[in-house]
């Protein structure tokens, strides 16, 4: 833990940060700065009105944190979310976490012009049943 309170001495005596003054600080790309607000809870910068990101400096000793969890001790990006959670007082920061992730849809392969007439043909004649079987 000592390597990520010791940058965070480094940190300008000022409250709010964009993410280009973090991303230098914490000398982490803003990409892996958004995609690390949609993976940590406890990563949540607030918005300006005109929609930039503005980090305290609480979020940038959590980025140290993240950092040093991920490259220095080796976590998972999943372990790592386990970690600060349980840091953090648990259920607070473990509650938004997925618990199953969805597998992604199918993948479909073009409907032919012959299929297609096929699948409306057999709509039609489901839809005629239908009526027949309403009216009895």
């Amino acid at each position: 833990m000592a390597s990520a309170a010791q940058p965070a001495r480094e940190i300008p005596e000022k409250s709010l940060f964009r993410i280009g003054e973090v991303s230098r600080l914490t000398a982490t790309k803003a990409f892996v700065l958004r995609y690390w607000e949609s993976e940590f809870p406890a990563l949540q910068p607030v918005k300006s009105p005109s929609g930039h990101r503005l980090y305290r400096r609480e979020d940038i000793e959590t980025i140290f944190e993240i950092k040093r969890l991920l490259y220095d001790e080796g976590f998972t990006i999943a372990g790592a979310r386990k970690h600060l959670a349980e840091q953090n007082g648990g259920e607070k920061e473990a509650s938004p976490e997925p618990v199953l992730e969805a597998p992604p849809p199918p993948r479909r392969e073009p409907v032919s012009r012959a299929q297609r007439k096929l699948l409306l043909d057999l709509h039609e004649e489901l839809l005629a049943i239908l009526t027949l079987l309403e009216r009895e």
